[in-house]
């Protein structure tokens, strides 16, 4: 009985070892590496709501560089759409299989969406860092140097969970507001190289 005690504590031990969380690396490293990735895609859940409406949908986002490679799908597969941003244009292909370009594209996401989120911005955002491109932002760290907090110009981002991906935190929940919208996203998973 004794022995099986001891090899129960010993594979305990040995279990909370492998389970040790990542060493905290300083922020400034993290973020640098962060806001360095190039590439990465994940899926997850959205759900979004104005002062007067509010819709959610599956996510499937993919970023190379760049560009921005989102799906939107409604409720059982009610309604959707599908934006491409090259950085500079915006595609939007509504799920009637209509497509538009340019500033019709723009105008056409703030129809389905009700608002134009910061696509640009986003990129970084999605990833837990500040966009290295506009000035001005305020971070909040929690104990493991990861961000819990970022206002950068009218957009309030928190982070809500973390989820580990080899040495790195990647959010797994995120809450975005900027005025009455509020948006709020929960990654199922994390694809990176």
């Amino acid at each position: 009985m004794r022995a099986l005690l001891a090899w129960s504590v010993l594979l305990l031990l040995t279990g909370c070892h492998t389970l040790a969380p990542v060493a905290n690396t300083p922020w400034t490293e993290r973020r640098a590496a962060l806001q360095a990735i190039d590439y990465y895609r994940f899926n997850g859940q959205l759900a979004a709501a104005t002062a007067t409406d509010g819709f959610s949908a599956a996510l499937r986002w993919q970023q190379q560089g760049a560009a921005s490679d989102l799906l939107l799908r409604g409720p059982l597969g009610v309604g959707g759409a599908h934006l491409v941003y090259d950085g500079a244009v915006l595609r939007v292909t509504a799920a009637d299989g209509s497509q538009l370009e340019g500033e019709a594209a723009h105008a056409e996401l703030v129809r389905l969406l009700g608002f134009e989120p910061p696509l640009a911005s986003l990129r970084y955002w999605l990833l837990g860092v500040p966009d290295p491109a506009v000035p001005g932002a305020t971070e909040t760290l929690d104990d493991m140097q990861r961000l819990s907090h970022l206002q950068q110009g009218d957009w309030r981002i928190d982070y809500d969970e973390y989820l580990r991906d080899g040495a790195r935190w990647l959010p797994r929940r995120v809450a975005i507001q900027h005025g009455a919208l509020r948006l709020r996203l929960r990654v199922a998973n994390w694809q990176l190289p």
